[in-house]
């Protein structure tokens, strides 16, 4: 029996860092644009948003040592930049101040009306302070997210979703024509990035399981596993949601026309309304209350995993330095504000998200079928390659099979893959 009690609580512990406020955006937005085919849309949503994170979480699961050790046999320096690139971006540099930054805008800017220094140096004071706290002990990390803060954000989220139910119910669909909506759900579900995160919070995963007891490591394996299906059906579950809400809620085009021109995001608006329709006032409220829960979870997550991985390949310096260090710097670039924190993310993401997509699947595929060394190395390096020129913006790149779909980089990944193969035979047939 490998679903236990720790097995839920580890799950909604999952669920709630793996749920950050790009979460909550991206679907309304699909549901409003994607009109009577709404259906369609948000399963290729959660088809990438929800499969591939549950996919990263598996595959970390089915190897002893997760993808460290995975990675090192590939080779070592690859698992070390990689890693390394993967939780500095993830982490202090790009990840978790645009947590607090989105917090604040969300949550504290609609009553302020105006962004001040000040005003944004008191929230990321707190917020900060208490991401720390929690993110000092990760023990207790678990308990204190999963058991408190968890139900918490389900519990906001909850009655935002039941009287929007209430309210549009009778509604009819939006009346938008989307091209091909199942792509364009796969799309956005693929742009949330989520399978980069699964790639750090594995390890928080694995360790709070580990921390229970439990040592053998195929039991592990399917403990983790379930972790991961708990908050994967969890965050499908919020997507249909509040996917649902944008689908029905009424935006007329010269609404749609001005948030565009401002430059404002429309999941955010579609939110703020669904919320002020609910609850009037206290609407903005229970939705900042929901935004900074998401934030604050995901952002704890991040401190730990950081923390204990750069722990972990540099002991001599303490888990508790790490993460104050991992703390600081976030606090430092938040300050920076939302927009200049994800204009300078986009690029480095962007580059680490096609070699994170091809680890999981090569490393899944390995599983079942025993792959050569050389394959995996010639893929890797051809997937690096491409995803670094691509946002570069090197002419040759533009022209490259499925660039509109920002996944040029799958046939090299797949070429890679058959060109080490061959020449793996090749080799051991000499």
């Amino acid at each position: 029996m490998y679903m236990t009690k720790n097995t839920f609580v580890v799950g909604f512990m999952l669920f709630a860092i793996f749920f950050g406020a790009g979460n909550l955006i991206f679907p309304p937005k699909l549901g409003f644009e994607s009109g009577p085919d709404f259906w369609l849309a948000i399963t290729g949503f959660v088809v990438t948003g929800v499969g591939l994170p549950l996919l990263g979480i598996i595959v970390s699961a089915s190897y002893k040592g997760g993808y460290k050790a995975a990675l090192q046999r590939i080779h070592p320096w690859f698992s070390i930049c990689f890693l390394v690139a993967i939780y500095l971006t993830i982490g202090p540099f790009f990840a978790i101040p645009r947590t607090a930054a989105t917090a604040y805008e969300m949550a504290i800017l609609p009553f302020l009306g105006e962004q001040t220094p000040i005003s944004l140096l008191i929230f990321t004071l707190v917020y900060f302070t208490l991401a720390i706290w929690i993110g000092l002990n990760p023990s207790k990390m678990v308990e204190r997210i999963g058991s408190i803060l968890t139900p918490l954000l389900l519990i906001t989220i909850l009655a935002l979703v039941i009287s929007s139910f209430v309210l549009l119910s009778d509604n009819p669909s939006s009346t938008n024509v989307m091209a091909a909506p199942m792509v364009n759900g796969i799309l956005a579900g693929y742009n949330t990035m989520d399978a980069l995160a699964s790639v750090a919070f594995s390890v928080i995963v694995i360790n709070a399981i580990k921390s229970k007891g439990l040592s053998d490591e195929k039991a592990l394996s399917k403990q983790t596993a379930m972790a991961g299906v708990i908050a994967a059906i969890l965050l499908a579950l919020i997507y249909l949601s509040i996917g649902w809400i944008g689908n029905k809620l009424p935006i007329s085009a010269d609404i749609v026309a001005d948030l565009a021109a401002k430059k404002q995001d429309l999941g955010t608006y579609i939110l703020n309304v669904a919320a002020t329709q609910a609850f009037g006032d206290l609407g903005r409220t229970l939705l900042g209350a929901i935004v900074s829960l998401a934030c604050l979870t995901t952002a704890i997550g991040l401190i730990v995993s950081v923390s204990g991985y750069f722990n972990e390949i540099f002991p001599k310096i303490s888990y508790k330095t790490y993460a104050i260090i991992c703390t600081l710097i976030g606090f430092g670039l938040a300050n920076q504000g939302l927009s200049a924190v994800i204009s300078k993310s986009i690029p480095v993401l962007l580059v680490l998200y096609p070699i994170a997509m091809s680890v999981i699947f090569l490393l899944l595929l390995n599983l079942f079928v025993q792959l050569p060394l050389l394959a995996l190395r010639i893929s890797l390096i051809l997937v690096t390659i491409v995803s670094i020129l691509s946002v570069a913006g090197v002419s040759i790149t533009e022209n490259l099979p499925l660039k509109a779909y920002s996944m040029e980089w799958l046939p090299f990944a797949v070429g890679g893959l058959l060109i080490g193969t061959i020449l793996s035979r090749f080799v051991r047939a000499k």
